[in-house]
């Protein structure tokens, strides 16, 4: 018969071996959900995509446009100011050109004279010039007329014993010279009548050209003292004022002004080469400045450049790599964003499709 002791015992150590089952059981429970919750915290971690930042500047979508001048000269009049709106065409500053507009009034004059001779070429004598070289031919052949007569009355005297054979042959010369007098007057009567030769023509209507071309040139020269603006934009920069001389030099750049279209702004962003391969026309992006704190300025890359190269911007901390080979990208800010033109920015962009909605 089993005593009270060994019940006691067999209830304790049962106790204590569920006691035993139950923690086990509770940590293996405990330590699931742990590597559970890891699991997904690590697969929720890779979900989210990693930012593409670097360094950017702000331009205008037509990028900065310098305005300078094709001529050496001194500025007679400068028409805008910083800020002002511009329009295609419009003349934003004259240099002095007294001296080539007085080349084109030369030249057209010369064109005037030029195209003078040529009708003069085509048109011939004038009537009255026509009338006299007429009048010459009738005097010339009268004389012809009266000539004739006279030799003849005095062949019909020689013949008879009158006169002599001398005076018969002074009145044959005079009947010649008449006549020769009379074949130069028609001759000449047709050279002013008739029309003129091609080769005249072509010679006068050569003139004419060269002329024009003349004419041309001193107008194209003239027009280069008008500089006028290529686009319609905004004035970003006044380099010069009335007064200040210019140069056209190809290895020392001298604008006088310098615009851009700032309807629509654009960064030049410096992407890293390790992120190179993560970057594509289309990816949201959006860039921030500390001058306006935490706002964010959205945009999306319209461009990504083809060539590595060094750094465009820098910002001058000084653990900066300066070394470092960068793509440039493009990132085109959404429209109503107000940034001031060369303004330092830090770019973000998302890879992938990026729809970045619920971020805004």
């Amino acid at each position: 018969m089993t005593s009270a002791n060994d019940v006691l015992k067999s209830r304790a150590v049962w106790v204590v071996g569920l006691g035993v089952v139950l923690m086990t059981t509770s940590f293996v429970v405990a330590s699931r959900r742990a590597h559970e919750g890891h699991d997904a915290q690590a697969a929720s971690a890779s979900r989210v995509p990693l930012w593409i930042a670097g360094p950017g500047r702000v331009e205008p979508s037509s990028e900065d446009i310098k305005i300078g001048s094709e001529l050496s000269g001194r500025l007679k009049t400068v028409n805008v100011e910083e800020g002002d709106s511009i329009h295609r065409g419009q003349v934003l500053a004259e240099l002095e050109n007294a001296d080539y507009r007085a080349q084109v009034v030369s030249a057209r004059a010369n064109v005037a004279g030029k195209e003078a001779a040529l009708r003069k070429v085509i048109n011939g004598a004038r009537r009255q010039e026509r009338a006299e070289a007429w009048s010459s031919v009738n005097e010339a052949k009268a004389v012809v007329e009266d000539a004739k007569s006279e030799l003849q009355r005095r062949q019909e005297l020689f013949a008879a014993g009158v006169v002599s054979r001398e005076e018969l042959d002074r009145y044959a010369r005079e009947a010649d010279v008449a006549k020769a007098k009379y074949d130069v007057a028609v001759q000449q009567h047709a050279l002013v009548d008739d029309r003129a030769r091609e080769e005249d023509q072509s010679l006068a209507e050569a003139d004419l050209k060269s002329a024009h071309a003349q004419l041309e040139e001193a107008q194209a020269v003239y027009e280069k003292t008008f500089i006028r603006s290529s686009i319609d934009g905004t004035v970003l920069r006044k380099h010069h004022r009335a007064g200040e001389s210019v140069s056209n030099s190809a290895t020392s750049p001298d604008p006088i002004l310098t615009i851009g279209d700032r309807k629509t702004l654009r960064v030049r962003v410096d992407v890293d080469e390790t992120d190179v391969s993560k970057v594509s026309v289309g990816q949201r992006a959006y860039v921030t400045a500390d001058a306006f704190g935490k706002q964010k300025f959205w945009g999306h890359v319209v461009r990504v450049g083809q060539q590595l190269g060094p750094k465009n911007v820098h910002t001058d901390e000084p653990t900066e790599k300066v070394d470092t080979k960068i793509l440039e990208t493009l990132v085109e800010l959404d429209p109503g964003a107000r940034l001031p033109d060369g303004l330092r920015v830090d770019a973000f962009i998302l890879p992938g499709s990026g729809e970045v909605a619920d971020n805004r």
